[in-house]
């Protein structure tokens, strides 16, 4: 009686323990596996981006200078390009950087299934460095549009496009900034940067995130090394914001170009110093005020500008900022200093004269 007492208990157990063990499991599959990390794979994230990105080459006859003997002149001669662009809508918009298709003769995208069109320019936005294109395809794949205000420091990137004509490339790094600017690429400037390797031929690509969204269109590497034919990135690349690539886009559609504020000065930026010596919390100094809005509403050459619209101008960027979003037409309040003596005046925006 005893042992079947000590049987039935050590069988009450075992079962306990396997239906404790059962729902561990259930509910936790990983924890019998120790310590061991699982491996990480963005192939998920490629495989719902990539389908979208698309492979652009050009075209460009240059004249080539040509000198035989005593004779001179040129030759016609056919440069190429490459670039990437990303598909943005079953109506078979694409987003690339303007200087992929520029001064391009002729452009041919190829599509990740192989299909090749010649897609239409819809418009181009040289101060933000980006165009966008339209091709007549049917049953095209799209790419999901993600956040890039969310973006932060540490965030997983990848970056895909035709990297030096091998198509379908994927890098991966991670954001090492946002809000990048004054680098000389775009008038207006607001980059992510990476880390993920750009090389030639991805710009105009796509900087997705973990998800497969689309963050940013990769744009501009700094500092590029040339070595011979060989180009060594430094391992800093940029690309343009998908929140800025959406309000663009959305012009170029309905305007076939973006329609932006414009006051008509050039500005500089105040240091520090030279406020504090004129009494001032801060404000741009214009250099120049060119025939338009400023200068019809009485500003001059080395006013300071220290409010628009009530906010206080702490930049040069920020102005024009603050400037081009608004329309032809509006009307804006500015506070000016002049000889230790500050004035407000009104003035009405015109269009930005568009960059080439």
């Amino acid at each position: 009686m005893k042992i079947a007492r000590i049987f039935t208990f050590v069988a009450q157990s075992i079962v306990i323990g396997l239906a404790v063990a059962f729902l561990l499991i259930l509910i936790r599959p990983g924890i019998f596996k120790g310590d061991r990390a699982e491996p990480v794979s963005f192939a998920a994230a490629v495989a719902a981006s990539a389908p979208a990105i698309v492979n652009i080459y050009t075209a460009q006859i240059v004249e080539q200078p040509l000198r035989r003997g005593q004779l001179t002149g040129s030759v016609p001669v056919v440069g190429r390009g490459l670039g990437s662009g990303v598909l943005v809508g079953a109506e078979g918009y694409i987003v690339t950087n303007w200087h992929v298709v520029r001064d391009a003769d002729e452009v041919r995208v190829q599509l990740a299934d192989g299909r090749i069109a010649a897609p239409t320019l819809v418009g181009a936005d040289p101060d933000t460095e980006l165009a966008l294109l339209k091709i007549d395809l049917t049953d095209l794949p799209t790419i999901s549009l993600g956040r890039s205000d969310t973006l932060k420091t540490g965030d997983v990137v990848l970056a895909i496009g035709n990297s030096f004509g091998l198509s379908q490339t994927v890098t991966q790094g991670i954001v090492s900034a946002t809000g990048r600017g004054q680098l000389g690429v775009a008038l207006f400037e607001n980059f992510i940067q990476t880390d993920a390797a750009i090389n030639i031929g991805n710009s105009g690509g796509a900087l997705v995130n973990t998800s497969g969204q689309l963050v940013g269109i990769n744009t501009a590497v700094v500092n590029a090394t040339a070595r011979s034919q060989e180009v060594i990135p430094d391992g800093i690349g940029f690309a343009i914001p998908v929140n800025l690539v959406r309000g663009v886009m959305d012009e170029l559609i309905a305007n076939g170009r973006v329609i932006r504020g414009w006051l008509g000065v050039d500005p500089l930026n105040l240091d520090l110093a030279t406020a504090r010596r004129l009494g001032l919390a801060g404000g741009i100094e214009l250099a120049a005020v060119l025939p338009g809005p400023a200068a019809n509403a009485g500003l001059r050459a080395g006013d300071i500008l220290i409010e628009i619209d009530d906010l206080p101008v702490t930049s040069a960027r920020q102005a024009m900022n603050q400037v081009a979003g608004g329309k032809p037409g509006d009307s804006v309040q500015l506070k000016v200093w002049r000889d230790g003596q500050t004035f407000q005046t009104a003035a009405l925006l015109e269009e930005r004269p568009r960059a080439r």
